[in-house]
Order: C-alpha cells, then sequence, then structure tokens
C-alpha cells in the first residue's frame, strides 16, 4: 500500500512520520504496553495492523504513542469537546430597576423577575435610581435592598453588597 504524503497536522495529535522523537513508548489496539521503541519501527508495527501511531501523551518521558486510526479518534474527540461545550452554561447579569419610593405591587412584580433570574442560574443586579431630593435619603434605599435581601435569603447570595455609584445604588445576587 503506498501512502500519499500529507501536510503535519496545524492541530490535533502528531502521528507516524509527524512524531518527531528518536524513541515512544508504545501501546497496542488492545490496550497492552509494548515498552519503549524507536519510533520508525513502532510505525512499521502500527502499519502491519493496518493502523497509525498516534501520539496520545507528548509532554511524558518518552511520549505515549497508541495503535489507533488517526481519523477515528479526531472525529471522537471533535465530537467530545462539541458535546462538552454544549452542556456549559452561561451565566448572564440580568438588571433589575427599581426607584426608593417602590409601590408593594410593583416591588412583588419585580421579586417576581429576580426569583424567575435566580431560578434560571443566572446573576441579579438591582439598581436603585435616585433623582432629585431622593438622594438626601439614602437610608431609604438600604432599607429596600436589604429587604430584597431577606426575600431572597433561601434561594440566592449577595455576591456584592449594596454600594453607591454617583445617582445609584447597586447590589448583586447570585444563586446559591
Amino acid at each position: 500500500m503506498t501512502r500519499r504524503p500529507m501536510a503535519p497536522p496545524l492541530n490535533g495529535p502528531r502521528f507516524n512520520e509527524f512524531i518527531s522523537v528518536p524513541r515512544v513508548r508504545v501501546i497496542d489496539e488492545n490496550g497492552e504496553n509494548l515498552g519503549v521503541l524507536l519510533t520508525p519501527e513502532a510505525i512499521e508495527q502500527a502499519a502491519q495492523v493496518g493502523l497509525d501511531l498516534v501520539e496520545v501523551s507528548p509532554n511524558a518521558d518518552p511520549p505515549v504513542c497508541k495503535f489507533l486510526d488517526v481519523g477515528k479518534f479526531k472525529y471522537e474527540a471533535q465530537k467530545k469537546a462539541n458535546l462538552a461545550r454544549k452542556s456549559q452554561k452561561t451565566q448572564e447579569i440580568k438588571e433589575i430597576k427599581m426607584r426608593p419610593n417602590i409601590d408593594d405591587h410593583d416591588y412583588d412584580t419585580k421579586m417576581k423577575k429576580v426569583h424567575d433570574f435566580i431560578g434560571e442560574g443566572d446573576k441579579v443586579k438591582i439598581t436603585l435610581r435616585f433623582r432629585g431630593r431622593e438622594l438626601a435619603h439614602g437610608q431609604l434605599g438600604m432599607v429596600l435592598l436589604q429587604r430584597v435581601q431577606e426575600n431572597v435569603s433561601a434561594i440566592a447570595k449577595v455576591e456584592q453588597h449594596p454600594r453607591m455609584e454617583g445617582r445609584q445604588m447597586l447590589m448583586v445576587l447570585a444563586p446559591k
């Protein structure tokens, strides 16, 4: 069987003639350790079985190589990476804006949304905006944010305690 020359792999494991070290530790297709062999000798043994010599652990001393089908190995590695990427959840920061003199019903509606966001695993940034003379009564905002904190204490923890930033007071909640 004549092999056509291929370009060296840009990503993924090195295989066959692209393995640059003189000696490698070889594991055959059944998972048995064949010991440390010269690289050309190991490539020849893999070809006899109809497989490629693939570097699975390049940082070991000597590097560990296995008898595998390169195409299948790369395909399965890519599938595993896609599955990992698909199953990871990105955490977003949702923002709820309030005023210090918010009415009870409006407060309840906002709290319902806070519970929904935290239930979905997102962080919630609560922004309390002061206008005009409300700024003189910062303690009202602090009381309101403490009330929010008590309402969500069962499902969330305070990641960033209330603090003033200009004309607004901020607090960040994260799911427990």
